[in-house]
């Protein structure tokens, strides 16, 4: 949190040396990290910003700027530079990081958290992800939402929301009629008869193997009803491909139950909303067809909500199951979609704002799809008969780890190649054996330390005064930052960056600064700063679902 604290103290500085100027708007400046070869902890860009409205000398203003920098920071801060066209280059006192440090080692696993801060309620989150149609099992697609999802949800936890993770089953529908008719003609065709499979059917193995089952119970194709018994067997079929993935749900919420489930006076909630809507003036009927007014928030053309045959679409579920999580108390919804999605999310974020709440209470995430590469050539992503390389094939040959981590080494929007050889390594190259292997490292050491009774609770953190020490400390310090920065974005692959750019620091320290020598002062303080190193490198492996593992 040194970051934070610099940032709040220097804008109250800024704006009011800024008003001094005359200049009523605010400044947005920036707090960044220094050039490598540049001896400070932070730059500020903030006197060029307001040099440039007043048409002064930038330098001129970083050294007006310095002067109450250090007048009114001069408990924090140690010095103040000035570098360039008008950077003000920032160096904290060494007490600063080590009263961070002392935060890392008595909040350990709680570190970073807002919970203990504030007496009041919690946020309500819901984060909703995958929701893939039950009608086969889980691509590598999808893995990659439930990866950021999933990660997401633990990153929100971890801050003090209280979130909630759901996965909206679309159990309902055209797609629901021709999977139980694919399973439905693979039976018959087990049990002896002769005809051809669906044009349009669901082609794969798995339609086979629910069929063989069917056959297997002796029922017959009377007492079958083949939806219900195909979606049964889908659905634990993604929910042990989830869990294996260390994926699971806090709410599996039927389409069927908001589309099809009626109320005493025989309405749906799909009923109720888009009369909710009618009513409001944001839904109006033409052509016997039942028209969402979207354009009025933003999206290029309205919508249908209820055709002409009296039908309802898919966006007519989809406000109503907004409708839903709003009514279930959820202040903020995130939904994470394929980027396919894109055009749908100005009507989705339009229907948000007709139930009465403001654009901000939804967030779409829309991420990219994967391909998969051995050996630097391109893996062949389906077969002939449609079917995709599959979650689960890649979680049982890369494992949970590295799938997870190699899901998160990129922005959701940004496409995915994923190494499938690079995944399997036990070296410094694959990026989730180096993490973690800095922790096991630390593991041995601490092992050594106890026996030969090294590790002291009253150790002199001040002693940690090098160059690398100082790195190591403000970089488990930005643990804080990296969450603030999931918060702002909602988005967790920040933390695999993060979590790299640790283990660099780790080794930099690791390479000049022997851990256990003949100080036995310096010792006790350097065990300290490896026990912050593994509670930081755990707390940040957990929130990415990535075990932590003490030997390797």
């Amino acid at each position: 949190m040194i970051k934070q604290q610099i940032i709040e103290k220097l804008s109250g500085i800024v704006e009011r040396y800024a008003g001094e100027k005359g200049l009523t708007e605010s400044i947005s400046f920036s707090v960044e990290n220094p050039p490598k070869n540049i001896e400070a902890d932070f730059a500020v860009n903030a006197a060029m910003l307001i040099a440039k409205k007043i048409k002064a000398n930038p330098r001129v203003v970083a050294q007006e700027i310095s002067a109450e920098i250090m007048k009114e920071m001069s408990g924090i801060v140690e010095k103040t530079e000035i570098a360039g066209a008008g950077f003000i280059n920032i160096t904290v006192k060494n007490e600063l990081l080590f009263k961070e440090l002392g935060k890392i080692l008595s909040l350990k696993d709680k570190y970073g958290s807002r919970a203990q801060n504030t007496g009041n309620a919690c946020e309500k989150v819901m984060v909703e992800f995958v929701s893939a149609n039950p009608t086969g099992p889980l691509h590598i697609g999808h893995g990659r939402g439930a990866a950021i999802g999933d990660s997401l949800a633990r990153v929100l936890k971890h801050i003090g929301y209280d979130v909630k993770k759901e996965y909206y089953l679309n159990d309902v529908g055209n797609q629901m009629l021709v999977l139980a008719e694919s399973v439905k003609v693979r039976f018959r065709q087990l049990k002896g008869e002769e005809l051809p499979f669906l044009e349009d059917g669901y082609k794969g193995e798995y339609i086979v193997d629910i069929a063989k089952r069917l056959v297997a119970e002796g029922k017959s194709i009377n007492e079958i009803d083949f939806k219900r018994e195909a979606v049964k067997d889908i659905l634990k079929t993604i929910e042990d491909d989830l869990g294996d993935f260390g994926v699971s749900f806090d709410n599996w919420f039927s389409e069927g139950s908001i589309a099809a489930d009626k109320d005493k006076d025989g309405k749906t909630e799909v009923d109720k909303a888009c009369e909710f809507l009618l009513k409001k003036g944001d839904a109006y009927e033409s052509e016997g067809a039942l028209w969402l007014a979207s354009t009025k928030y933003g999206d290029d053309k309205d919508r249908v909500l209820k055709r002409s045959d009296g039908r309802y679409t898919y966006l007519a579920s989809d406000v109503a199951y907004h409708k839903n999580k709003f009514e279930r108390g959820f202040t903020k919804l995130v939904n994470l979609w394929g980027a396919d999605h894109h055009g749908y999310v100005a009507r989705i974020t339009a229907c948000v704002q007709m139930l009465g709440f403001s654009k901000e209470a939804l967030k779409v995430l829309l991420y990219q799809l994967v391909s998969l590469v051995r050996n630097g050539q391109p893996v062949a992503m389906s077969t002939r008969s449609g079917e995709f390389i599959t979650l689960k094939e890649v979680v049982d040959e890369v494992g949970k780890d590295a799938c997870r981590f190699f899901f998160l080494l990129r922005a959701p929007d940004s496409q995915l190649e994923f190494d499938l050889e690079l995944a399997k390594k036990q070296s410094s190259e694959n990026p989730v054996f180096y993490v973690q292997y800095v922790n096991a490292r630390c593991n041995s050491i601490m092992r050594e330390s106890r026996s030969r009774n090294d590790l002291s609770e009253n150790a002199d953190l001040s002693l940690l005064n090098t160059k690398e020490e100082r790195e190591l400390i403000k970089h488990l310090a930005a643990f804080c930052d990296t969450l603030s920065l999931c918060e702002k974005t909602m988005s967790p692959h920040h933390f695999t960056a993060y979590l790299m750019e640790l283990a660099d620091t780790y080794h930099r320290f690791y390479e000049k600064c022997r851990v256990l020598g003949d100080d036995a002062a310096l010792s006790a303080a350097r065990l300290k700063l490896i026990e912050a190193v593994m509670i930081i490198i755990k707390n940040g492996l957990g929130l990415l679902g990535v075990s932590a593992p003490e030997k390797m």
